[in-house]
């Protein structure tokens, strides 16, 4: 009887050391870089920076060729009419015989 108290006591304890190692954070999950705490940040590579500026120059190089060869994507595809065509009708102004300023 002593003996098997004994043994599930052991059995029972290893499973609960078991249980507590699968339970515990082994890593902290921060994957964020280098955490530091009122001193500046390190600075990145030197790669990375040049990168960034190669990749950033090639996203305005992209931006500014197309809005000067295809500028039909801001303006709009309509031709452009010249305003001073237009009459006072279509711009919606009365006839000057009309409304309180008449001679």
């Amino acid at each position: 009887m002593l003996a098997r108290t004994l043994v599930s006591r052991a059995l029972l304890s290893r499973s609960a050391k078991v249980a507590a190692d699968h339970v515990k954070q082994v890593k902290r999950n921060a994957g964020h870089g280098v955490w530091t705490y009122r001193v500046p940040p390190p600075l990145p590579s030197k790669r990375s920076l040049c990168l960034a500026q190669v990749l950033g120059g090639l996203c305005w190089y992209w931006i500014l060729y197309h809005c000067a060869t295809e500028p039909e994507h801001i303006y709009g595809e309509w031709p452009y009419i010249d305003p001073i065509t237009w009459t006072d009708e279509e711009l919606g102004i009365p006839p000057d015989s009309e409304g309180p300023l008449r001679k």
